[in-house]
């Protein structure tokens, strides 16, 4: 099979570059003309988030205050100053959150000890997941450019009802930039360029964006390009660098009160990332697992559509119609340790969704959403071979199924009341429907139609202005996909997948309670939370070896996991404009066998969570002292114990100390300081393949006129 491009992918090449040399001819004008303000003038880096606005976790505006569900909110400001160089770095160190990173120019969230496909990532409510993620870390969210997004919002727990399979964990939704109406015509423009030690960034980002009484626009570009990292005590990762691109347009028109149009594209590519663990040797490993392995390229396209109907008045709030495409082009070059055999492959996923809800509120405090969704999901995969002593080729099979789909079909209601004073109740149930086949030629052919009804059910109680109390219980479910049932061909840790056509879905059932207090000068939030996980499909040792020397490992429903955990955060408010903030997480996870055995949980992150100052320094200069931290991990499961990634006499204990700086210089300008592992410590976060950068200096501009 030749092989697979997405569709007009030279054309969006060219656009890109041409975009590109505009860009970097405008910057010194940027700099040097006359520069605006309102976007580079210093906010705080803190912002209250309990009264933070949320969109996720009841699909409507609600303060994070007034929803009964466990939410976690990094607001516009907070990623300004971060800067997270893949966009799933940004959740470091936030409440019921933890950050894994395989390899630079990849990382993964975990919610409630989950991730992967039992996750769910949402861009502006339409998913992210497709059929071809996988249960363990994926590189996929970091597809999604960081320079593009408003907010990040997290939904801890099972969101089963709003937004289906895959929900098990909870929701990552990104939400991206929307342009603004204006009285009058005008146009706008935004130049961040950032430079950075550990890994000799060079990160450049420029949008526009104009806008009218009835159209506004904005699109930008993301050049990011990154040395091999060098990570505490000085030692340099080789090769684990790596440069991507990103595009991206929004057009908002609203021809008449009530009706609104929205048109929106992303793109972002990534040429040749390394997969780090499998070119060092890992844990337990004399020799890497691999001469070559590099991600090339991993792409993705994203268009989405949207129109949304607000009469006004009467109990119908508002109808939205949302239709989206995306594509995920994830290419490899890979070539065993010793081997002369290079294998090159093309897998590429395009799903298509469609979203219809429609949101009643008949009466003040009480509402109703009611929506129909389907995607369909079709995987192209292709296999060759070049035996590098002789120059012959050979097709071989493919990493999954050629021509397989996923299809899916649910219907969903989703309510909130007022039962009494100071109490809520929020209840929902979804059903869903899928079919999920691979043609008769391709591992022997398979057609599933698995369906299931799944719900939660959530209360709330106001015990006094600015302190609510509330519970939640959810059932998630996520049928196999692709991935699951066909997957053929090496994996991390030594591995060779084979596949299982008989899979059967797996489901979590989640219960958690908490309170949330927001008033004077304080804001705190702690939960409580237990899972129990049935049917879980994971690897399992069939007891044979590759040639290659590799272990040859097939998806099972194999066990139940029992999780447990406490999620907490605060922020306290001084007089004289200082914060003070910190967050604690701690995760707990038992494993059990149908033959009566039981073991830790997969990849459980350790005690973790950050302490911080934020400090007004006048009125032109802000600095921000934080600590992350995690604790010792020797709770590892057998799987853990054999994956070079993670030491079998587990992953110790750091802490790493970090300072930033920004200085208003004009009202038009931003300047940057960051600081971040100041003691050089050499650490790894728990389940990663590579440590985190050393010692780090960051520079950075920000200007706009």
């Amino acid at each position: 099979m030749s092989q697979i491009k997405p569709p007009g992918h030279k054309e969006t090449m060219r656009i890109m570059t041409r975009t590109t040399n505009i860009v970097l001819f405008a910057l010194p004008l940027l700099v040097s003309g006359t520069l605006f303000g309102d976007d580079t003038v210093l906010d705080p880096i803190h912002p209250p988030l309990i009264e933070t606005l949320q969109v996720t976790a009841s699909a409507r505006e609600q303060s994070v205050l007034e929803s009964a569900t466990a939410v976690t909110v990094v607001g516009n400001e907070q990623l300004r100053q971060r800067r997270a160089n893949v966009l799933p770095e940004a959740l470091r160190g936030e409440v019921g959150t933890w950050f894994q990173q395989t390899t630079p120019g990849q990382g993964t969230p975990v919610l409630r000890g989950l991730k992967g496909s039992q996750v769910l990532n949402l861009v502006d409510g339409m998913r992210l997941n497709n059929a071809f993620f996988r249960s363990a870390p994926s590189q996929y969210l970091a597809l999604v450019d960081s320079m593009n997004v408003s907010r990040l919002e997290v939904v801890r727990g099972p969101s089963p009802t709003l937004y289906g399979h895959d929900a098990m964990g909870g929701v990552v939704n990104v939400i991206t930039p929307t342009p603004s109406h204006r009285r009058e015509w005008s146009l706008d423009s935004k130049a961040y360029v950032s430079l950075n030690s550990a890994e000799q960034l060079k990160l450049l980002h420029a949008e526009l964006e104009a806008g009218g009484p009835t159209l506004a626009m904005l699109g930008g570009v993301t050049l990011r390009d990154t040395n091999d990292r060098r990570v505490g005590g000085g030692e340099h990762i080789s090769p684990s660098g790596y440069s991507s691109r990103s595009a991206n347009a929004k057009m908002l028109y609203t021809p008449a009160a009530g009706h609104e149009f929205m048109l929106g594209g992303q793109f972002t590519e990534q040429d040749s990332t390394p997969r780090v663990d499998e070119l060092i040797p890992g844990y337990g490993q004399l020799t890497p697992s691999s001469e070559e392995f590099f991600f090339e390229p991993n792409s993705r396209e994203f268009v989405h559509g949207r129109y949304q109907w607000t009469p006004g008045d009467g109990v119908l709030d508002n109808i939205q119609i949302h239709v989206a495409r995306q594509v995920i082009q994830d290419d490899r070059r890979t070539r065993e340790y010793g081997s002369e055999l290079r294998v090159l492959e093309q897998n590429r996923s395009t799903l298509d969704g469609l979203k219809i809800q429609a949101e009643i509120v008949p009466y003040e405090d009480t509402f109703l959403t009611l929506g129909i969704e389907s995607y369909q999901d079709e995987i192209l995969s292709a296999r060759q071979g070049l035996w590098l002593d002789t120059g012959d080729t050979e097709v071989r099979s493919p990493r999954f199924p050629d021509g397989a789909t996923m299809d899916s079909l649910a219907l969903y209601t989703h309510g909130q009341a007022s039962l009494a004073e100071n109490w809520t109740l929020g209840a929902g149930l979804r059903y869903s429907r899928f079919t999920i086949q691979a043609p008769a030629s391709q591992n022997d052919g398979f057609l599933l139609e698995p369906s299931d009804l799944t719900g939660n059910l959530s209360v709330g109680y106001e015990v006094r202005q600015g302190l609510r109390f509330s519970a939640n219980a959810g059932r998630g479910f996520r049928p196999p996909n692709i991935y699951d049932l066909g997957t053929l061909g090496p994996r991390p840790g030594n591995r060779f997948n084979v596949a299982n056509t008989d899979l059967q879905p797996e489901s979590v059932i989640t219960l958690d309670a908490g309170v949330k207090y927001s008033a004077g000068a304080w804001e705190l939030e702690l939960y409580a939370w237990q899972s129990r996980y049935r049917d879980q499909i994971s690897s399992m040792d069939t007891g044979e070896i590759t040639p290659e020397g590799r272990i040859v490992v097939r998806s099972e429903n194999l066990n139940e996991v029992n999780l447990h955990g406490l999620e907490s955060g605060f922020r306290y408010y001084g007089t004289s404009g200082y914060s003070l903030y910190g967050t604690l997480n701690w995760t707990r996870g038992q494993e059990y066998s149908s033959d009566g055995l039981s073991q830790p949980a997969d990849r459980i992150p350790p005690l973790n969570g950050k302490l911080g100052l934020d400090l007004p320094l006048g009125d032109t200069l802000e600095a921000d002292v934080w600590m992350i931290f995690a604790g010792h991990q020797d709770r590892l499961s057998s799987r853990d114990a054999s994956d070079p990634r993670i030491n079998p006499l587990g992953t110790s204990g750091w802490g790493s100390t970090n300072l930033s700086l920004r200085w208003q210089a004009r009202d038009n300008l931003v300047l940057g300081f960051r600081l971040e592992n100041l003691v050089d410590k050499d650490y790894r976060e728990h389940g990663s393949g590579v440590s985190a950068s050393g010692l780090n200096v960051t520079l950075s501009l920000s200007a706009g006129y």
